[in-house]
Protein backbone atom coordinates (compact mmCIF):
# COMPACT_ATOMS: atom_id res chain seq x y z
CA UNK A 1 0.00 0.00 0.00
CA UNK A 2 2.76 2.46 0.98
CA UNK A 3 4.67 1.84 -2.24
CA UNK A 4 1.54 2.32 -4.32
CA UNK A 5 0.77 5.65 -2.69
CA UNK A 6 4.35 6.85 -3.14
CA UNK A 7 4.28 5.87 -6.80
CA UNK A 8 1.02 7.76 -7.21
CA UNK A 9 2.42 10.93 -5.69
CA UNK A 10 5.67 10.58 -7.66
CA UNK A 11 3.57 10.21 -10.82
CA UNK A 12 1.81 13.45 -9.96
CA UNK A 13 5.18 15.15 -9.63
CA UNK A 14 6.20 13.86 -13.06
CA UNK A 15 2.92 15.08 -14.55
CA UNK A 16 3.45 18.52 -13.00
CA UNK A 17 6.95 18.66 -14.44
CA UNK A 18 5.91 17.72 -17.96
CA UNK A 19 2.86 19.94 -17.89
CA UNK A 20 4.85 22.90 -16.59
CA UNK A 21 2.15 23.84 -14.09
CA UNK A 22 2.06 24.08 -10.35
CA UNK A 23 -1.13 22.19 -9.55
CA UNK A 24 -3.37 19.46 -10.81
CA UNK A 25 -6.06 20.05 -8.24
CA UNK A 26 -8.67 17.59 -9.44
CA UNK A 27 -6.20 14.77 -9.92
CA UNK A 28 -4.53 15.45 -6.58
CA UNK A 29 -7.86 15.54 -4.83
CA UNK A 30 -8.86 12.24 -6.39
CA UNK A 31 -5.60 10.58 -5.42
CA UNK A 32 -5.71 11.96 -1.89
CA UNK A 33 -9.31 10.90 -1.25
CA UNK A 34 -8.82 7.47 -2.75
CA UNK A 35 -5.77 6.84 -0.60
CA UNK A 36 -7.62 7.09 2.75
CA UNK A 37 -4.78 8.66 4.72
CA UNK A 38 -3.99 7.15 8.13
CA UNK A 39 -4.27 9.72 10.93
CA UNK A 40 -1.15 10.19 13.06
CA UNK A 41 -1.06 12.35 16.21
CA UNK A 42 2.08 14.47 16.58
CA UNK A 43 3.41 15.58 19.97
CA UNK A 44 6.19 18.13 19.72
CA UNK A 45 8.61 18.30 22.64
CA UNK A 46 10.84 21.15 21.44
CA UNK A 47 10.10 23.14 24.61
CA UNK A 48 10.71 20.22 26.96
CA UNK A 49 12.95 17.47 25.60
CA UNK A 50 14.51 19.79 23.03
CA UNK A 51 15.45 22.35 25.66
CA UNK A 52 17.71 19.73 27.25
CA UNK A 53 20.13 20.12 24.33
CA UNK A 54 23.44 21.83 25.00
CA UNK A 55 23.34 25.62 24.74
CA UNK A 56 19.55 25.86 24.43
CA UNK A 57 17.63 28.03 26.87
CA UNK A 58 14.23 29.54 26.16
CA UNK A 59 12.75 32.62 27.72
CA UNK A 60 9.04 32.64 28.46
CA UNK A 61 8.45 34.79 25.39
CA UNK A 62 10.54 32.41 23.26
CA UNK A 63 8.25 29.59 24.34
CA UNK A 64 5.17 31.62 23.46
CA UNK A 65 6.52 32.31 19.96
CA UNK A 66 7.37 28.65 19.35
CA UNK A 67 3.92 27.54 20.54
CA UNK A 68 2.34 29.95 18.07
CA UNK A 69 4.55 28.63 15.26
CA UNK A 70 3.73 24.99 16.02
CA UNK A 71 0.04 25.82 16.23
CA UNK A 72 0.27 27.48 12.83
CA UNK A 73 1.84 24.29 11.47
CA UNK A 74 -1.02 22.20 12.86
CA UNK A 75 0.77 20.16 15.56
CA UNK A 76 -1.80 18.44 17.81
CA UNK A 77 0.12 18.38 21.12
CA UNK A 78 2.83 20.76 22.34
CA UNK A 79 4.70 19.45 25.37
CA UNK A 80 5.74 22.71 26.95
CA UNK A 81 7.68 21.73 30.06
CA UNK A 82 7.47 20.62 33.65
CA UNK A 83 5.63 23.24 35.75
CA UNK A 84 7.13 21.78 38.92
CA UNK A 85 10.75 21.99 37.79
CA UNK A 86 11.37 25.75 37.73
CA UNK A 87 9.58 29.12 38.10
CA UNK A 88 10.07 29.96 34.40
CA UNK A 89 8.01 26.97 33.28
CA UNK A 90 5.28 27.84 35.76
CA UNK A 91 5.21 31.43 34.47
CA UNK A 92 4.89 30.10 30.94
CA UNK A 93 1.88 27.94 31.77
CA UNK A 94 0.20 30.92 33.43
CA UNK A 95 0.67 33.07 30.32
CA UNK A 96 -0.22 30.19 27.97
CA UNK A 97 -3.79 30.19 29.30
CA UNK A 98 -4.32 33.47 27.45
CA UNK A 99 -3.23 32.07 24.08
CA UNK A 100 -5.89 31.52 21.42
CA UNK A 101 -4.67 28.40 19.61
CA UNK A 102 -6.46 27.09 16.55
CA UNK A 103 -5.12 23.54 16.46
CA UNK A 104 -2.70 22.67 19.24
CA UNK A 105 -3.19 21.53 22.82
CA UNK A 106 -0.54 22.57 25.33
CA UNK A 107 0.62 19.64 27.45
CA UNK A 108 2.31 19.70 30.86
CA UNK A 109 4.93 17.09 31.72
CA UNK A 110 5.74 15.31 34.95
CA UNK A 111 6.56 12.01 36.62
CA UNK A 112 4.60 9.42 38.53
CA UNK A 113 4.15 10.01 42.24
CA UNK A 114 7.09 9.37 44.47
CA UNK A 115 7.33 6.16 46.44
CA UNK A 116 5.47 6.14 49.76
CA UNK A 117 3.68 9.44 49.02
CA UNK A 118 0.01 9.79 48.13
CA UNK A 119 -0.79 11.52 44.86
CA UNK A 120 -2.65 14.28 46.68
CA UNK A 121 0.49 15.06 48.68
CA UNK A 122 3.01 14.82 45.84
CA UNK A 123 4.28 18.33 45.05
CA UNK A 124 5.16 17.44 41.44
CA UNK A 125 1.61 16.29 40.72
CA UNK A 126 0.12 19.34 42.39
CA UNK A 127 2.31 21.59 40.20
CA UNK A 128 1.16 19.59 37.20
CA UNK A 129 -2.47 20.25 38.10
CA UNK A 130 -1.78 23.94 38.65
CA UNK A 131 -0.74 24.27 35.00
CA UNK A 132 -4.42 23.68 34.16
CA UNK A 133 -3.75 21.86 30.89
CA UNK A 134 -6.34 19.52 29.43
CA UNK A 135 -3.62 16.95 28.64
CA UNK A 136 -0.68 15.82 30.77
CA UNK A 137 2.27 13.57 30.01
CA UNK A 138 3.42 11.30 32.82
CA UNK A 139 6.58 9.24 32.56
CA UNK A 140 7.04 6.06 34.52
CA UNK A 141 9.51 3.20 34.75
CA UNK A 142 8.85 0.12 32.62
CA UNK A 143 12.32 -1.44 32.95
CA UNK A 144 12.58 -3.57 36.08
CA UNK A 145 16.20 -2.44 36.57
CA UNK A 146 15.11 1.20 36.72
CA UNK A 147 12.37 0.43 39.23
CA UNK A 148 14.57 -1.46 41.68
CA UNK A 149 17.99 0.14 41.19
CA UNK A 150 17.11 3.76 40.46
CA UNK A 151 13.82 4.28 42.30
CA UNK A 152 14.68 1.71 44.97
CA UNK A 153 11.10 0.46 44.76
CA UNK A 154 9.76 -3.05 44.52
CA UNK A 155 8.31 -4.08 41.18
CA UNK A 156 4.80 -3.98 42.62
CA UNK A 157 5.37 -0.57 44.20
CA UNK A 158 6.39 0.79 40.81
CA UNK A 159 3.22 -0.60 39.18
CA UNK A 160 1.15 1.00 41.93
CA UNK A 161 2.89 4.34 41.33
CA UNK A 162 1.99 4.20 37.63
CA UNK A 163 -1.60 3.08 38.19
CA UNK A 164 -2.28 5.52 41.06
CA UNK A 165 -0.85 8.52 39.23
CA UNK A 166 -2.82 7.95 36.06
CA UNK A 167 -6.01 7.33 38.03
CA UNK A 168 -5.53 10.43 40.19
CA UNK A 169 -4.93 12.73 37.20
CA UNK A 170 -7.85 11.19 35.34
CA UNK A 171 -10.08 11.83 38.36
CA UNK A 172 -8.91 15.45 38.33
CA UNK A 173 -10.22 15.82 34.79
CA UNK A 174 -6.96 15.41 32.87
CA UNK A 175 -6.33 13.30 29.77
CA UNK A 176 -3.23 11.22 30.47
CA UNK A 177 -0.46 10.38 28.01
CA UNK A 178 1.82 7.79 29.59
CA UNK A 179 5.47 7.91 28.53
CA UNK A 180 6.76 4.37 29.07
CA UNK A 181 10.37 5.25 29.85
CA UNK A 182 13.07 2.78 28.73
CA UNK A 183 10.34 0.58 27.28
CA UNK A 184 12.35 -1.14 24.57
CA UNK A 185 15.23 -1.86 26.92
CA UNK A 186 12.77 -3.00 29.58
CA UNK A 187 10.89 -5.24 27.17
CA UNK A 188 14.11 -6.90 26.03
CA UNK A 189 15.13 -7.53 29.67
CA UNK A 190 11.73 -8.55 31.05
CA UNK A 191 8.89 -8.43 28.56
CA UNK A 192 6.28 -9.60 31.05
CA UNK A 193 7.02 -6.80 33.49
CA UNK A 194 7.21 -4.11 30.79
CA UNK A 195 3.75 -5.14 29.61
CA UNK A 196 2.46 -5.08 33.20
CA UNK A 197 3.66 -1.48 33.46
CA UNK A 198 1.66 -0.56 30.37
CA UNK A 199 -1.37 -2.39 31.73
CA UNK A 200 -1.06 -0.44 34.99
CA UNK A 201 -1.21 2.81 33.02
CA UNK A 202 -4.26 1.61 31.07
CA UNK A 203 -5.97 0.47 34.27
CA UNK A 204 -5.34 3.93 35.71
CA UNK A 205 -7.03 5.60 32.75
CA UNK A 206 -4.20 6.62 30.40
CA UNK A 207 -5.47 7.22 26.86
CA UNK A 208 -2.06 7.09 25.15
CA UNK A 209 0.84 4.69 25.70
CA UNK A 210 4.00 6.26 24.29
CA UNK A 211 6.79 3.70 23.97
CA UNK A 212 10.03 5.51 24.80
CA UNK A 213 13.27 4.35 23.21
CA UNK A 214 15.11 6.30 25.88
CA UNK A 215 18.73 5.23 25.33
CA UNK A 216 18.52 5.45 21.54
CA UNK A 217 20.16 2.10 20.88
CA UNK A 218 17.27 0.02 19.54
CA UNK A 219 17.66 -1.52 16.09
CA UNK A 220 14.88 -1.41 13.51
CA UNK A 221 13.86 -5.07 13.67
CA UNK A 222 13.56 -4.93 17.46
CA UNK A 223 11.57 -1.71 17.31
CA UNK A 224 9.19 -3.26 14.78
CA UNK A 225 8.77 -6.50 16.74
CA UNK A 226 8.21 -4.85 20.12
CA UNK A 227 5.87 -2.15 18.81
CA UNK A 228 3.82 -4.80 17.04
CA UNK A 229 3.54 -6.82 20.26
CA UNK A 230 2.19 -3.74 22.08
CA UNK A 231 -0.28 -2.72 19.38
CA UNK A 232 -1.64 -6.25 19.11
CA UNK A 233 -2.38 -6.18 22.83
CA UNK A 234 -3.42 -2.55 23.46
CA UNK A 235 -4.33 -0.76 20.21
CA UNK A 236 -8.02 -1.62 20.54
CA UNK A 237 -8.10 0.02 24.00
CA UNK A 238 -5.77 3.04 23.77
CA UNK A 239 -3.60 4.95 21.32
CA UNK A 240 -0.09 3.53 21.00
CA UNK A 241 2.75 5.99 20.37
CA UNK A 242 6.51 6.15 19.87
CA UNK A 243 9.21 8.39 21.37
CA UNK A 244 12.76 7.84 20.08
CA UNK A 245 16.25 9.24 20.57
CA UNK A 246 19.03 9.43 18.01
CA UNK A 247 22.02 7.85 19.73
CA UNK A 248 22.31 5.23 16.97
CA UNK A 249 21.20 7.58 14.20
CA UNK A 250 17.89 5.74 13.93
CA UNK A 251 15.40 8.04 15.67
CA UNK A 252 13.50 8.91 12.50
CA UNK A 253 13.71 5.38 11.08
CA UNK A 254 12.46 3.79 14.31
CA UNK A 255 9.57 6.25 14.45
CA UNK A 256 8.52 5.32 10.91
CA UNK A 257 8.91 1.61 11.66
CA UNK A 258 6.70 2.03 14.72
CA UNK A 259 3.99 3.63 12.58
CA UNK A 260 4.25 0.77 10.10
CA UNK A 261 3.61 -1.57 13.02
CA UNK A 262 0.54 0.13 14.38
CA UNK A 263 1.64 3.25 16.30
CA UNK A 264 -0.60 6.27 15.63
CA UNK A 265 1.04 8.79 17.95
CA UNK A 266 4.57 10.12 17.33
CA UNK A 267 6.65 12.28 19.66
CA UNK A 268 9.77 14.24 18.80
CA UNK A 269 11.36 17.66 18.40
CA UNK A 270 10.66 19.76 15.30
CA UNK A 271 14.36 20.09 14.37
CA UNK A 272 15.64 17.02 16.19
CA UNK A 273 17.87 18.67 18.78
CA UNK A 274 17.95 17.58 22.42
CA UNK A 275 20.10 15.84 25.01
CA UNK A 276 23.13 13.84 23.77
CA UNK A 277 22.57 13.23 20.04
CA UNK A 278 19.06 14.58 19.99
CA UNK A 279 15.47 13.48 19.52
CA UNK A 280 13.51 12.24 16.55
CA UNK A 281 13.36 15.00 13.95
CA UNK A 282 9.67 15.80 13.41
CA UNK A 283 10.25 17.91 10.29
CA UNK A 284 11.59 14.77 8.59
CA UNK A 285 9.04 12.41 10.14
CA UNK A 286 6.06 14.57 9.20
CA UNK A 287 7.31 14.92 5.62
CA UNK A 288 8.02 11.19 5.27
CA UNK A 289 4.68 10.16 6.75
CA UNK A 290 2.67 12.72 4.83
CA UNK A 291 4.38 12.54 1.45
CA UNK A 292 5.60 8.95 1.33
CA UNK A 293 3.55 6.78 3.68
CA UNK A 294 -0.08 7.72 3.14
CA UNK A 295 -0.50 9.35 6.56
CA UNK A 296 -1.88 12.68 7.69
CA UNK A 297 -0.03 14.33 10.60
CA UNK A 298 -0.97 17.94 9.97
CA UNK A 299 -3.57 19.50 7.66
CA UNK A 300 -2.29 18.87 4.09
CA UNK A 301 -2.42 22.55 3.20
CA UNK A 302 -0.09 23.37 6.13
CA UNK A 303 2.79 21.26 4.82
CA UNK A 304 3.86 24.16 2.60
CA UNK A 305 4.56 26.13 5.77
CA UNK A 306 7.00 23.53 7.14
CA UNK A 307 10.27 25.09 5.96
CA UNK A 308 9.45 28.69 6.95
CA UNK A 309 8.26 27.54 10.39
CA UNK A 310 11.40 25.44 10.89
CA UNK A 311 13.48 28.52 10.05
CA UNK A 312 11.45 30.55 12.53
CA UNK A 313 11.95 28.01 15.32
CA UNK A 314 15.69 27.82 14.57
CA UNK A 315 15.90 31.60 14.75
CA UNK A 316 14.07 31.73 18.11
CA UNK A 317 16.25 28.91 19.43
CA UNK A 318 19.36 30.81 18.25
CA UNK A 319 20.72 27.92 16.24
CA UNK A 320 21.63 27.55 12.60
CA UNK A 321 19.27 25.31 10.68
CA UNK A 322 21.41 22.47 9.33
CA UNK A 323 22.05 23.04 5.63
CA UNK A 324 21.67 19.35 4.83
CA UNK A 325 18.57 18.66 6.92
CA UNK A 326 16.11 16.62 4.81
CA UNK A 327 13.19 18.54 3.32
CA UNK A 328 13.74 21.85 5.15
CA UNK A 329 17.49 22.50 4.95
CA UNK A 330 18.87 25.10 2.59
CA UNK A 331 20.65 22.36 0.64
CA UNK A 332 17.80 19.84 0.66
CA UNK A 333 17.14 20.68 -2.99
CA UNK A 334 20.54 22.10 -3.89
CA UNK A 335 22.33 21.02 -7.06
CA UNK A 336 25.98 21.63 -7.82
CA UNK A 337 27.27 19.31 -10.54
CA UNK A 338 26.82 20.74 -14.02
CA UNK A 339 25.21 17.55 -15.33
CA UNK A 340 22.71 17.52 -12.46
CA UNK A 341 21.83 21.19 -12.93
CA UNK A 342 21.31 20.73 -16.64
CA UNK A 343 19.03 17.72 -16.03
CA UNK A 344 16.98 19.47 -13.33
CA UNK A 345 16.47 22.50 -15.57
CA UNK A 346 15.02 20.17 -18.18
CA UNK A 347 12.89 18.22 -15.69
CA UNK A 348 13.26 18.42 -11.88
CA UNK A 349 12.12 14.85 -11.32
CA UNK A 350 15.48 13.73 -12.70
CA UNK A 351 17.16 14.43 -9.34
CA UNK A 352 14.39 15.42 -6.88
CA UNK A 353 12.24 12.95 -4.96
CA UNK A 354 9.55 15.56 -4.26
CA UNK A 355 8.82 19.08 -5.35
CA UNK A 356 10.53 21.52 -2.93
CA UNK A 357 7.36 23.63 -2.92
CA UNK A 358 5.51 20.75 -1.22
CA UNK A 359 7.34 21.56 2.02
CA UNK A 360 7.75 25.29 1.48
CA UNK A 361 11.37 25.02 0.37
CA UNK A 362 13.00 26.04 -2.87
CA UNK A 363 15.42 24.68 -5.42
CA UNK A 364 18.98 26.00 -5.18
CA UNK A 365 21.76 25.87 -7.75
CA UNK A 366 25.18 26.05 -6.13
CA UNK A 367 27.77 28.02 -7.99
CA UNK A 368 31.22 26.45 -8.33
CA UNK A 369 33.87 25.57 -10.83
CA UNK A 370 31.98 22.32 -11.58
CA UNK A 371 28.53 23.88 -12.03
CA UNK A 372 28.87 24.67 -15.72
CA UNK A 373 27.12 27.21 -17.94
CA UNK A 374 23.61 25.92 -17.29
CA UNK A 375 23.87 27.20 -13.75
CA UNK A 376 25.09 30.61 -14.91
CA UNK A 377 22.24 30.89 -17.38
CA UNK A 378 19.69 30.04 -14.71
CA UNK A 379 21.07 32.75 -12.43
CA UNK A 380 21.18 35.37 -15.18
CA UNK A 381 17.78 34.54 -16.64
CA UNK A 382 15.89 36.58 -14.06
CA UNK A 383 17.93 39.66 -15.00
CA UNK A 384 18.14 39.28 -18.76
CA UNK A 385 16.18 36.58 -20.59
CA UNK A 386 18.02 37.27 -23.88
CA UNK A 387 21.35 35.88 -22.61
CA UNK A 388 22.21 32.38 -23.89
CA UNK A 389 25.00 29.88 -23.27
CA UNK A 390 26.96 31.38 -26.15
CA UNK A 391 26.77 34.96 -24.85
CA UNK A 392 30.26 36.33 -24.06
CA UNK A 393 29.20 37.46 -20.59
CA UNK A 394 28.53 33.85 -19.56
CA UNK A 395 32.11 32.84 -20.34
CA UNK A 396 33.34 35.94 -18.48
CA UNK A 397 31.39 35.00 -15.35
CA UNK A 398 32.53 31.37 -15.50
CA UNK A 399 36.17 32.44 -15.82
CA UNK A 400 35.85 34.98 -13.01
CA UNK A 401 34.25 32.41 -10.71
CA UNK A 402 37.02 29.93 -11.43
CA UNK A 403 39.67 32.56 -10.71
CA UNK A 404 37.99 33.69 -7.48
CA UNK A 405 37.55 30.11 -6.30
CA UNK A 406 41.26 29.61 -6.96
CA UNK A 407 41.86 32.53 -4.58
CA UNK A 408 39.69 30.89 -1.92
CA UNK A 409 36.17 32.09 -2.64
CA UNK A 410 33.39 29.52 -2.46
CA UNK A 411 30.14 30.81 -3.89
CA UNK A 412 28.04 27.72 -3.27
CA UNK A 413 27.52 28.97 0.26
CA UNK A 414 27.38 32.67 -0.55
CA UNK A 415 24.25 33.34 -2.55
CA UNK A 416 24.27 37.06 -1.85
CA UNK A 417 27.84 37.66 -3.05
CA UNK A 418 27.32 35.54 -6.15
CA UNK A 419 24.24 37.52 -7.16
CA UNK A 420 26.21 40.73 -6.78
CA UNK A 421 28.98 39.26 -8.96
CA UNK A 422 26.45 38.45 -11.69
CA UNK A 423 24.86 41.91 -11.44
CA UNK A 424 28.25 43.57 -11.84
CA UNK A 425 29.10 41.43 -14.87
CA UNK A 426 25.88 42.22 -16.75
CA UNK A 427 25.67 45.89 -15.78
CA UNK A 428 22.82 45.59 -13.24
CA UNK A 429 24.75 47.08 -10.35
CA UNK A 430 25.55 50.48 -8.88
CA UNK A 431 27.36 50.90 -5.57
CA UNK A 432 25.42 52.47 -2.70
CA UNK A 433 28.55 54.12 -1.29
CA UNK A 434 32.27 54.47 -1.89
CA UNK A 435 34.83 53.81 0.81
CA UNK A 436 37.55 56.35 1.56
CA UNK A 437 39.05 54.42 4.49
CA UNK A 438 38.36 52.38 7.56
CA UNK A 439 40.53 51.62 10.57
CA UNK A 440 40.10 49.50 13.66
CA UNK A 441 41.84 49.28 17.01
CA UNK A 442 41.62 47.09 20.07
CA UNK A 443 41.52 48.50 23.56
CA UNK A 444 43.13 47.18 26.74
CA UNK A 445 41.92 47.45 29.43
CA UNK A 446 38.31 47.15 28.26
CA UNK A 447 36.42 50.37 27.69
CA UNK A 448 33.27 48.73 29.03
CA UNK A 449 32.25 45.16 29.63
CA UNK A 450 32.19 43.26 26.30
CA UNK A 451 33.59 46.25 24.39
CA UNK A 452 37.05 45.45 23.07
CA UNK A 453 37.34 47.31 19.75
CA UNK A 454 36.85 50.67 18.06
CA UNK A 455 36.26 51.32 14.36
CA UNK A 456 36.23 54.49 12.29
CA UNK A 457 35.34 54.87 8.62
CA UNK A 458 34.75 57.51 5.98
CA UNK A 459 32.41 56.88 3.08
CA UNK A 460 30.85 58.86 0.22
CA UNK A 461 27.09 58.42 -0.37
CA UNK A 462 26.12 60.20 -3.59
CA UNK A 463 28.54 63.02 -2.89
CA UNK A 464 27.76 63.23 0.82
CA UNK A 465 30.76 62.52 3.02
CA UNK A 466 30.02 60.54 6.16
CA UNK A 467 32.45 59.88 8.98
CA UNK A 468 31.29 57.43 11.61
CA UNK A 469 32.65 55.43 14.52
CA UNK A 470 31.51 52.27 16.24
CA UNK A 471 32.31 50.14 19.28
CA UNK A 472 32.03 46.38 19.51
CA UNK A 473 33.18 43.15 21.06
CA UNK A 474 35.65 42.76 18.20
CA UNK A 475 36.84 44.70 15.12
CA UNK A 476 34.19 43.22 12.80
CA UNK A 477 31.38 44.04 15.20
CA UNK A 478 32.75 47.55 15.58
CA UNK A 479 32.97 47.98 11.78
CA UNK A 480 29.42 46.68 11.42
CA UNK A 481 28.17 49.27 13.91
CA UNK A 482 30.14 52.08 12.26
CA UNK A 483 28.82 51.24 8.78
CA UNK A 484 25.23 51.19 10.06
CA UNK A 485 25.79 54.56 11.70
CA UNK A 486 27.08 56.02 8.43
CA UNK A 487 24.33 54.61 6.21
CA UNK A 488 21.15 54.72 8.28
CA UNK A 489 20.23 58.33 7.51
CA UNK A 490 20.32 57.51 3.78
CA UNK A 491 19.05 53.92 3.96
CA UNK A 492 16.97 53.43 7.14
CA UNK A 493 16.35 49.74 6.39
CA UNK A 494 19.96 48.87 7.34
CA UNK A 495 18.68 48.95 10.93
CA UNK A 496 16.80 45.72 10.11
CA UNK A 497 19.97 43.81 9.21
CA UNK A 498 21.45 41.58 11.85
CA UNK A 499 24.24 39.05 11.52
CA UNK A 500 23.02 35.56 12.38
CA UNK A 501 26.27 33.70 11.77
CA UNK A 502 29.92 34.45 11.23
CA UNK A 503 32.37 31.82 10.01
CA UNK A 504 36.12 32.05 9.48
CA UNK A 505 38.25 29.45 7.77
CA UNK A 506 42.01 29.52 7.34
CA UNK A 507 42.72 28.46 3.76
CA UNK A 508 46.42 27.65 4.02
CA UNK A 509 47.47 26.59 7.48
CA UNK A 510 51.06 26.02 6.38
CA UNK A 511 51.50 29.76 5.88
CA UNK A 512 50.76 30.42 9.56
CA UNK A 513 49.94 34.08 10.20
CA UNK A 514 50.33 34.88 6.48
CA UNK A 515 47.52 32.54 5.56
CA UNK A 516 44.53 33.69 3.57
CA UNK A 517 41.20 33.50 5.35
CA UNK A 518 37.66 33.03 4.08
CA UNK A 519 34.86 34.79 5.95
CA UNK A 520 31.20 33.88 5.52
CA UNK A 521 28.56 36.15 7.01
CA UNK A 522 24.94 35.06 7.22
CA UNK A 523 22.52 37.95 7.60
CA UNK A 524 18.79 38.37 8.10
CA UNK A 525 16.26 41.18 8.15
CA UNK A 526 13.69 39.12 10.01
CA UNK A 527 12.02 37.98 6.80
CA UNK A 528 14.77 36.88 4.42
CA UNK A 529 18.28 35.57 4.99
CA UNK A 530 21.35 35.63 2.78
CA UNK A 531 25.05 34.78 2.92
CA UNK A 532 28.03 36.77 1.69
CA UNK A 533 31.75 36.07 1.45
CA UNK A 534 35.11 37.78 1.61
CA UNK A 535 38.65 36.43 1.18
CA UNK A 536 41.91 38.11 2.13
CA UNK A 537 45.17 37.55 3.96
CA UNK A 538 43.78 40.06 6.49
CA UNK A 539 40.87 38.87 8.63
CA UNK A 540 39.36 42.35 9.02
CA UNK A 541 39.52 43.03 5.27
CA UNK A 542 37.90 39.67 4.45
CA UNK A 543 35.17 40.47 6.97
CA UNK A 544 34.71 43.97 5.50
CA UNK A 545 34.24 42.57 1.99
CA UNK A 546 31.57 40.15 3.21
CA UNK A 547 29.94 42.87 5.32
CA UNK A 548 29.68 45.32 2.41
CA UNK A 549 28.14 42.63 0.19
CA UNK A 550 25.61 41.88 2.91
CA UNK A 551 24.48 45.50 3.17
CA UNK A 552 24.36 46.05 -0.59
CA UNK A 553 22.41 42.84 -1.18
CA UNK A 554 19.79 43.95 1.34
CA UNK A 555 19.49 47.42 -0.18
CA UNK A 556 19.11 46.06 -3.71
CA UNK A 557 16.36 43.70 -2.58
CA UNK A 558 14.56 46.59 -0.85
CA UNK A 559 14.51 48.58 -4.09
CA UNK A 560 13.27 45.59 -6.08
CA UNK A 561 10.47 44.97 -3.60
CA UNK A 562 9.47 48.64 -3.78
CA UNK A 563 9.27 48.68 -7.58
CA UNK A 564 8.30 44.98 -7.90
CA UNK A 565 10.89 44.31 -10.59
CA UNK A 566 14.54 43.46 -11.01
CA UNK A 567 16.81 46.46 -11.29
Amino acid sequence: MIQKVYQKKHFLYILRSFAGIKRLNILELFCYNSAMAKKIEILDSTLRDGSQGEGISYSVQDKIHIVQALDELGIKYIEAGNPGSNPKDMEFFQKARELKLSTSKIVAFGSTRRKDIACSEDSNLQSLLSAETEYVVIFGKTWDFQATEILHATLEENLDMIRDTCAYLKKQGRNVIFDAEHFFTGYSANADYAMKALQAAVDGGASVLSLCETKGGCMLDDCARITRAVTERFADKVTVGIHTHNDSGLAVANSLVAVQNGATHVQGVLLGFGERTGNANLSTIISDLQLKMDCECIPPENLKSLTPICKRVAEITNITLELGMPYVGQNAFAHKAGMHIDAVLKNPVAYEHISPEDVGNERVFLMSEVAGRSMIIEKIRKFDSSITKSSPVVAEIVNEVKELEHQGYQFEGADGSFELLVRKAIGKYQPFFNLHYYKTSNEKPLMEENLYSLAQLKIDVEGNIQVAAGEGNGPVNALDNALRQALQSFYPSVRQIHLTDYKVRVLDGKSATASRVRVLIESSDGTDSWTTIGVSSDLVEASWLALVDSFEYKLIKDIEKKYQRFI
